[in-house]
C-alpha cells in the first residue's frame, strides 16, 4: 500500500482487532487479523501492543495452551474509550478525505 500507517492509526486498527474478542487475543492472532488491512511484522506490533498496555487500554494475562504459555490481551475499559473517540474521529477524517477525492467540499 502506498499509504504510511502513522502511530496513532496502527494504535486505532489493533484496539479495533482486541475488541472482537470479548475474552481477549493473542499476539499471533492480532497479527494475523491486521495484514488483512495492512502490511504489519510481529516486531512491530509487540511495540505497539506494549505502549496500548502502558497507556491503560489493555490488560494482559497469560494461558496454557498446549503445554506453554500463550499472551493475551484485552480491553480495558479506558481503551473501549479510546477506540470510540478512535472511531469519531476516523470517521470524520475519512469523509473529508472521500469527500476531497470525490470532488465534493472541502471542510475547514
Amino acid at each position: 500500500m502506498v499509504f504510511n500507517t502513522g502511530a496513532a492509526l496502527l494504535d486505532a486498527i489493533v484496539l479495533a482487532v482486541v475488541s472482537k474478542e470479548e475474552g481477549g487475543t493473542y499476539g499471533y492472532k492480532i497479527t494475523q487479523q491486521v495484514r488483512q488491512v495492512i502490511e504489519l511484522s510481529e516486531s512491530t506490533l509487540y511495540p505497539v501492543l506494549r505502549r496500548l498496555q502502558k497507556y491503560g487500554f489493555l490488560e494482559v494475562y497469560d494461558m496454557e495452551c498446549g503445554g506453554r504459555n500463550r499472551r493475551y490481551y484485552k480491553l480495558t475499559m479506558s481503551g473501549t474509550t479510546q477506540l470510540a473517540m478512535y472511531r469519531r474521529e476516523w470517521k470524520e477524517y475519512a469523509g473529508k478525505i472521500n469527500g476531497m477525492f470525490e470532488g465534493g467540499a472541502i471542510y475547514e
